[in-house]
Order: C-alpha cells, then structure tokens, then sequence
C-alpha cells in the first residue's frame, strides 16, 4: 500500500480526502500544518504528499521534502483554490510536480490518484 499525506488546515478537506484516498487504496496521513507534516515526514516519508497552498509554510515544507533524503522521489502536488499562475510558479519552484484544484471530489481525485494507487 502506498503511503499518502494529506498536508491542509481544514479538518474537513483532511476528512474527505482521506475517506476517497484510502477508497483507492492508499495509507492516508494527515497534517493540519507544515510543520505536523515535516515531523510527520522525518519520521516515515510518504510517496505523495498533498499540500495546501493557502496554508501557512507551505511553499516551505515542499522545499524541506525535497533537502530530506529521498525527498525528491516523493510526487508532491500543491493544492490551489483557483488556476492563478503565480501561485503555480511559486509552487512549481519550491519543488511541487502538479496542480490539485479544490474543492476536490471523489471524480477529481479518483482520475488524478487511481492511476498511482495502482502503480504501487
């Protein structure tokens, strides 16, 4: 079983995310804030990490995954409210491989994460 975090402040997008996610067949981890989710990740690295962009450090905590040993295998994916291409860039720069749009839902994350669940 693959290892997903699910790095957001809302409780309840954590909740949704990781009832669908562990649906596809991931082990599902949360963290309400970067920091939760770098101890988190020093502990047991996840192969993809879901990071909120609206959360406090986040572009921070994608950069420290990447320094972290086999922190460049992990697929990281930053999460943004809307297609605003500075906030991709910035995301893009501090090391994230692709976009979520939210709200997400059980189609969005089933296309997106389904393909990876089974490449495990």
């Amino acid at each position: 079983m693959q290892r997903l975090m699910i790095a957001d402040s809302s409780d309840v997008v954590r909740k949704v995310g990781k009832r669908i996610l562990s649906e596809l067949g991931f082990l599902v981890a949360e963290a309400a804030s970067a920091h939760e989710a770098v101890t988190r990740c020093q502990a047991e690295l996840p192969a993809v990490l879901i990071v909120d962009a609206t959360m406090d450090g986040a572009l921070e905590l994608i950069q420290q995954i990447r320094a972290m040993p086999d922190g460049k295998a992990v697929r990281i994916f930053y999460c943004v409210i809307e297609a605003d291409l500075k906030t991709m860039m910035l995301g893009k720069r501090a090391g994230a491989n692709d976009f979520l749009l939210k709200p997400f839902d059980r189609k969005i994350l089933t296309s997106v994460f389904a393909g990876l669940a089974i490449a495990a």
